[in-house]
């Protein structure tokens, strides 16, 4: 009768997992005291007619904790990558050297840092959201199956999986805001 009936339980996970993956990258673009090169992955410079990724321009090298390098590939594009990452709202101040630009990272000030520590919340609230629409979609299923025949302990059994997948998820979500927030205030 409803043993034919499944919620694809793997498809909900895999779906939780994609808001976590992209709050990480999210989080990974927020400017914290220290170097990183994935701050600069929104830069787009305007190149041979089209905008293109920064890191397609250059290497970009982390050679100290305060300092980016970009090492352009072509002189023609030198002015051009600074121009992107002076425009491109991060706050820094290329300088050039040759066919290296080099990005030193200035220290956040306590405002700055309470700006990025809500950005960072902003983030993980999204992140939430997403889950919590993906355990509406899981329930929805369960919903359907009850319609075509599942059985109430069936019911009671799937919504309690999909439920904890959620908390579980959230729980990641939390943790991983409470580590950035922390590494954000840190002076």
């Amino acid at each position: 009768m409803s043993d034919d009936i499944e919620i694809d339980v793997d498809a909900l996970k895999r779906r939780m997992d994609g808001a976590m993956t992209a709050l990480k990258t999210e989080f990974a673009s927020l400017r914290t005291g220290r170097a990183s090169a994935s701050i600069l992955e929104p830069v787009m410079v305007d190149a041979y007619g089209s905008m293109m990724p920064l890191n397609q321009c250059g290497t970009v090298n982390v050679p100290e904790p305060r300092m980016i390098t970009v090492t352009v590939w072509d002189k023609g594009l030198i002015n051009a990558v600074e121009k992107a990452i002076r425009n491109s709202g991060l706050g820094i101040n290329p300088v050039g050297d040759g066919m290296t630009i080099r990005l030193p990272i200035p220290e956040l000030n306590e405002e700055r840092r309470q700006d990025l520590a809500k950005v960072a919340g902003n983030y993980a609230e999204q992140a939430r959201v997403a889950v919590r629409n993906v355990r509406r979609d899981g329930m929805d299923q369960v919903k359907k199956a009850k319609n075509n025949g599942m059985s109430e302990d069936d019911q009671k059994i799937w919504s309690e999986e999909i439920q904890s997948m959620t908390d579980a998820a959230i729980e990641k979500i939390d943790k991983a805001l409470e580590a950035k927030q922390a590494e954000i205030m840190q002076v």
